[in-house]
């Protein structure tokens, strides 16, 4: 009899984990919906693409031991827009070589990030095929998204208020109220 009044207090622990768990991600859902019904809507403000980036512009930024790319920010394009996004031209030199340019923002509130345009050898743009903003993760292939948003220019997901603030984070290494997360 004790091994089934275990067996059955399993199930009831089991079950009340599952619902307290559903109960928790539903009142989250219901918080976000209610949070300021009156607010206005999100608008994505028009980007227009910044010169294509020269080398003395270039400011590197720190990813990761484990990477072999170089990453550079391009000062002279780093603006924050009145629809809070973060926008840059993002430079990143493989350790085979090639340099890969694009144009990008970083929607801090959110946690996304966009590709408006990628850059050619002969110094165009060219409109990104797939321009949708994308959830920042942290692994490996993206972790550069993931430090240009947590440590430089969104810290507590607060877009930087300035370039200067954002050239600043990035001459540090990070910004300085990533210190205290």
């Amino acid at each position: 009899m004790s091994g089934m009044s275990e067996r059955m207090m399993m199930r009831l622990a089991v079950m009340v984990i599952g619902l307290l768990a559903g109960n928790a991600m539903l009142a989250d859902t219901h918080a976000r919906e209610w949070e300021d019904p009156d607010a206005p809507k999100w608008a994505e403000a028009e980007a227009e693409f910044p010169a294509f980036p020269q080398e003395a512009n270039l400011r590197e930024f720190y990813v990761s031991e484990v990477t072999t790319h170089k990453f550079y920010i391009d000062a002279t394009t780093l603006s924050v827009g009145k629809d809070g996004v973060v926008r840059y031209v993002l430079v990143v030199r493989t350790s085979g070589g090639a340099t890969n340019t694009s144009f990008e923002g970083i929607r801090c509130e959110s946690g996304e990030m966009k590709i408006y345009a990628t850059g050619h050898h002969d110094g165009q743009w060219a409109k990104a095929r797939r321009s949708e903003w994308r959830r920042i993760e942290n692994k490996p292939v993206n972790r550069h998204h993931a430090v240009l948003a947590r440590e430089l220019f969104c810290p507590f997901a607060v877009p930087i208020k300035t370039p200067a603030e954002g050239l600043e984070a990035l001459r540090l290494g990070k910004h300085p109220a990533v210190n205290f997360q």
